[in-house]
């Protein structure tokens, strides 16, 4: 099926970046059997966010710098939705309706054996969100559930992402963040990340791409001294 050619925009984050874990159903069912040991004991019955903050932020191109205490990167593969008005209390049915565009994000971190409590220390390393500078207008597309993003390292296919295998769908996740707290215009907010991530390591070229979307890439270098 032909994907119909829409202008992409010139992008800059201007606001929070906020990731989902366990928003896919296979990520979701991986750790199923953790979600019943303590302190929890029960699986999270809202959205579970972490903040990717601005020393994170990567555009397309750049070199990303990797500790030399770090063996390997995991590759958090996703597409982002930015706000362009203020979503509060927001209806599944018209959430859609507050996002601006879309863009393709490499949530980078170093492998860690928890997700229900993301360490700052894995996460948020300098450089550690590739992001892309140009945004598919909201316009362009008729349901987040058809994109396709496939994965690349050094020009070899490593992974697949489908969104139509999303636990809360692009407009449910909008709504279900809303209920708790304002998502400000120029937020941005991950869809999620599918299990069975690729690693990448320091001299390995990273590249994302979508049908639709410009190109996100980033090279992974060792971090200077």
């Amino acid at each position: 099926m032909s994907i119909p050619l829409h202008p992409l925009k010139a992008y800059l984050p201007t606001g929070t970046v906020y990731g989902v874990l366990l928003n896919f159903r296979t990520e979701a069912e991986a750790m199923a059997p953790q979600m019943g040991h303590a302190p929890y004991k029960a699986p999270p019955q809202a959205p579970v966010l972490y903040v990717k903050p601005a020393n994170t932020w990567s555009p397309s191109g750049t070199a990303i710098p990797v500790p030399a205490r770090v063996a390997k990167v995991e590759i958090g593969a996703s597409i982002a939705m930015v706000m362009g008005q203020d979503l509060r209390m927001g209806q599944a049915q018209d959430a859609l309706n507050s996002v601006a565009g879309y863009v393709l994000v490499n949530d980078l971190s170093v492998p860690h054996p928890s997700f229900f409590r993301p360490p700052v220390k894995f996460k948020c390393l300098d450089g550690f969100l590739g992001l892309s500078d140009t945004l598919r207008p909201a316009s362009a597309v008729v349901d987040p559930a058809q994109f396709v993003l496939e994965v690349r390292i050094n020009g070899e296919l490593r992974q697949t992402v489908q969104f139509a295998h999303l636990v809360r769908h692009a407009a449910q996740l909008l709504a279900d963040v809303s209920a708790f707290m304002t998502l400000r215009a120029g937020d941005v907010l991950l869809l999620g990340c599918d299990a069975n991530r690729p690693h990448a390591r320091v001299g390995d070229s990273i590249t994302l791409s979508a049908p639709g979307f410009a190109t996100l890439t980033n090279t992974l270098i060792a971090e200077s001294a």
